[in-house]
């Protein structure tokens, strides 16, 4: 062989090589487009056998979790509302069936289940005493037959209950074995049952579709009680429903606790002595009676009585925050203030004529003022004696005179501007929603007659909620510093100045000469001495008119007042509404005798009068 064919061979062994290598790499080359194709087919274009994918790939559900709910207290920690766990049971009747179907003894095995199964149902008989044993074990048995998995076994129990329950057979051997099944839900409960209803609120439970209806404090402050809820996400398993440990977890966040400015003593007080008033009188279709710490407008008891469909009364309705309508007498005190601030009125002591009770330039005349006349061998009247007897006459001629229009000026947008700086025409950011608005006239409109001046002197062309007129008379007993009524808040100040401190004690001094001489008289000889004024006011039918066609009136009566008058520790105001009625329901009757005797029960336990028995001051 000779040189020339030794280097022939080993270039053509390289030649061999070199083209079985780019066979191996088209061959490569081809299999990866094919595999790259079929890639974007599967991704784009395939769509697996549902019942295949079912099998392979369980279905991941999400849930909400709920989180705690806080609890409200009132001002001495005392629980309102509070959340606890509550249990109700189910059972899956077919559990283990079918694996026991599989097995040689499965007639052994399924007799022990059942065996099981009976004294789970004494369990059950014994727990929730709603069936017999025999009862619950057919109950069981027939499901199993039928192959129902979500049969309601008894009625919701507490935790303690639960535990009872879970040590029984089958239960303790886990849901996928046992087939008890137990889902807990923290309940709402009331420590105090409906007492304060209408203020704290309702709800069942934390679902926040359940608390979005904004009743009461429970509405209000939902945003704080309700926390924050999580989410969690869940699959199925041949064991059950598990957690999805490839997915993340949100935690719920617990809701805040609310703490009140509520008594409940004063509440059950409060309650009890204005049912024992309203409760005999049939024609009565509400009350409400609200009690408010003088010096930081908490407010310690807050009663909404409404008769109900079965003619109980019940926290239905706010009438103290909602029900708006003409206040009657007690808005003469607002007058007063006006006219004494102004610089018009002196003295209490001034007088004006007591003659024909006729309201010089208005249509407006008062019987009354003739009887007192007469009554005292008179031609003339006091503003104190007027609003001792809560004369319209007298306060609707201070009015006129005083703020109608004369030849130089119109002084009704002076008297209007002092009612609103008294805050008497505007809804004031409160702790509970559903404040109404006052309604104040204008002359501005075409509805302004010559007798509006006048009759908003006395309590009528006006509207007023309770808790306005209340705020208003506080601002009196706090030297007219007027504090904003709250629940949760805190105190703050509405106005710091309504009128000046003598003024305050003036109009103080008429009130107490109303409860001492005057249309409020049933307070005097109280356990603590108290200023306030009552009124009556009467509601409209549909034509407009005070009276209907049978002479009947349906009638609003007021008291509002402070108490120790010497020194206000708080202010109260009690209002009762009827139904038409031939009976009179005023001011100085039913809200008069229960705010005695809630100002009376109080004085036994409130600390300020055990201190001032102590150091001998009444």
């Amino acid at each position: 062989m000779t040189d020339g064919q030794n280097i022939q061979a080993p270039r053509k062994n390289r030649d061999r090589i070199g083209i079985v290598l780019y066979l191996i790499y088209l061959i490569l080359m081809v299999a990866s487009l094919a595999i790259i194709l079929r890639i974007v087919q599967l991704q784009i274009f395939f769509r697996p056998d549902p019942r295949i994918e079912s099998v392979l790939t369980p279905k991941t559900t999400e849930r909400t979790i709920i989180p705690k709910r806080g609890n409200i207290y009132d001002s001495k920690g005392r629980l309102l509302a509070i959340s606890s766990p509550e249990y109700q049971f189910y059972m899956d009747c077919t559990v283990m069936k079918e694996e026991f179907s599989k097995k040689d003894n499965a007639a052994e095995l399924e007799a022990e289940w059942l065996q099981e199964a009976r004294e789970l149902a004494k369990g059950f008989a014994a727990e929730f005493r709603d069936k017999s044993a025999d009862e619950y074990y057919r109950i069981i048995r027939d499901g199993r037959r039928r192959g129902r998995k979500y049969v309601k076994i008894g009625h919701e129990v507490d935790h303690n209950a639960y535990k009872r329950i879970m040590e029984l057979p089958l239960a303790r051997d886990g849901r996928n074995r046992g087939g008890v099944i137990a889902e807990r839900a923290d309940i709402r409960h009331y420590p105090y049952g409906t007492l304060a209803r209408r203020t704290i609120g309702f709800v069942r439970n934390n679902d926040s579709q359940v608390t979005n209806t904004h009743i009461g404090l429970e509405g209000k402050f939902d945003y704080i009680l309700h926390g924050t809820e999580g989410k969690e996400y869940l699959r199925s398993t041949d064991l059950g429903t598990v957690s999805n440990s490839d997915s993340s977890i949100v935690k719920a966040k617990d809701g805040k606790d609310l703490y009140t400015t509520l008594d409940i003593d004063y509440q059950q007080i409060a309650d009890s002595a204005l049912r024992e008033q309203i409760l005999p009188e049939d024609d009565l279709e509400g009350a409400c009676l609200v009690l408010m710490e003088t010096k930081t407008g908490a407010i310690r008891a807050m009663v909404n009585l409404v008769r109900g469909p079965e003619g109980e009364f019940g926290e239905y309705q706010n009438l103290a925050i909602s029900r708006k309508a003409e206040p009657g007498s007690v808005f003469k005190t607002v007058t007063l203030m006006s006219v004494l601030d102004d610089g018009f009125v002196k003295s209490l002591e001034e007088t004006l004529p007591a003659t024909n009770g006729h309201v010089e330039g208005t249509s407006i005349n008062d019987s009354h003022i003739r009887d007192f006349a007469r009554q005292h061998d008179t031609d003339e009247i006091s503003i104190l004696d007027g609003f001792k007897i809560s004369s319209n006459y007298v306060f609707a001629t201070l009015a006129v005179k005083y703020y109608g229009k004369t030849k130089t000026s119109d002084g009704t947008e002076r008297f209007l501007s002092n009612i609103y700086n008294y805050k008497l025409g505007e809804a004031f950011d409160f702790d509970l929603d559903g404040l109404q608005t006052p309604t104040i006239p204008s002359p501005k409109t075409r509805y302004w007659t010559n007798t509006d001046l006048g009759s908003i002197a006395y309590g009528y062309s006006t509207e007023e909620t309770p808790l306005h007129i209340l705020t208003f008379y506080n601002a009196i007993a706090n030297k007219g510093k007027m504090m904003k009524p709250y629940l949760v808040n805190g105190p703050s100040i509405l106005n710091s100045a309504i009128c000046s401190k003598a003024v305050a004690d003036t109009i103080t001094r008429a009130l107490m000469a109303v409860t001492e001489d005057g249309t409020a008289r049933r307070l005097r000889g109280a356990k603590c001495t108290v200023a306030g004024k009552t009124g009556t006011s009467f509601g409209t039918f549909p034509n407009g008119k005070y009276v209907d066609e049978n002479g009947k009136r349906k009638y609003q009566g007021t008291f509002v007042g402070f108490f120790p008058a010497e020194d206000p520790q708080y202010s109260v105001i009690c209002m009762v509404y009827s139904k038409p009625t031939g009976k009179s329901f005023q001011g100085g009757g039913i809200p008069a005798r229960a705010v005695r005797t809630m100002i009376d029960k109080i004085y036994n336990i409130d600390p300020y009068f055990r201190d001032r028995i102590r150091t001998g001051k009444r």
